[in-house]
């Protein structure tokens, strides 16, 4: 994708990604922030299932071969790659949020403790949570060691937030105002029931991710490009299981590839 910045800002950048299920969370995160700063932008959709995210061009962006990936143009003027969310929602706070609408001063309290919950979701959450989706949704055969492992763990660090959120006087994660912990964070819980997690167990996360939802912003960025329908196929039993199925197919095609190289 091309990024195209207003003159005060640097002037090109391309940001890459696939907002279907694998992923998705982590788009969402770069979707939402980048308007909320009201930097132009352009994207390009990577597709998993033809392993777009494995051609040369784009292991030059990032050798993991995974999205999210952005590229800027940076100070010097040369172009810059950035990979993994949280090192790219950072960037995206230390380049262009200098009125600190989604991020906090560097030195402060809030600074630090918004790094913490951002890191939980990166090192924490999304791991954990991608596992549960993989045992409860992708695995060729169900596994329940596997599935009661990863949405267990998953639950515990829900439980984790809802008492964080608990304590707030604001409603988000850090301090007095909506954070790249919370843009971060929201695209998982948004999705708890694919990981086979019951989002009522958590009542404060449960109102803090409606909160979030309920932002322009949100509600922007998760229908970029294609309308972000996870709410809609958790209400049909047969849409859960054809969508399932679909990408249980090539997840599983991709795991042999992986295998051979």
């Amino acid at each position: 994708m091309e990024l195209r910045f207003p003159s005060r800002w640097r002037s090109w950048g391309m940001s890459y990604y696939w907002n279907i299920d694998h992923g998705v969370a982590a788009f969402w995160s770069r979707q939402k922030l980048i308007p909320r700063l009201r930097i132009p932008y352009k994207t390009v959709k990577i597709e998993l299932s033809k392993n777009t995210q494995k051609e040369d061009w784009f292991l030059e962006i990032n050798p993991n071969g995974r999205i999210p990936a952005i590229t800027d143009t940076f100070t010097d003027g040369q172009k810059i790659r950035l990979f993994e969310s949280g090192s790219i929602l950072q960037y995206l706070a230390e380049q262009y949020d200098k009125d600190y609408k989604i991020s906090y001063p560097k030195g402060t309290r809030e600074y630090y403790e918004m790094n913490n919950w951002l890191w939980f979701q990166n090192a924490g959450l999304g791991p954990m949570q991608g596992q549960a989706n993989h045992f409860n949704r992708y695995a060729p055969e169900r596994i329940e060691y596997g599935v009661n492992r990863y949405v267990n763990e998953t639950r515990r660090l829900y439980g984790v937030l809802d008492k964080q959120l608990e304590k707030s006087k604001s409603g988000y994660l850090v301090g007095d105002h909506i954070s790249i912990a919370d843009i971060s964070t929201w695209g998982w819980v948004a999705a708890a029931g694919w990981a086979g997690v019951d989002i009522n167990e958590f009542p404060n996360l449960k109102a803090w991710e409606e909160r979030m939802y309920e932002r322009p912003g949100v509600d922007k960025g998760r229908n970029v490009p294609d309308p972000h329908y996870f709410k809609e196929i958790m209400k049909d039993k047969e849409a859960i299981e054809k969508h399932a199925a679909e990408t249980r197919e090539w997840v599983q095609k991709g795991m042999k590839a992986d295998k051979k190289n």
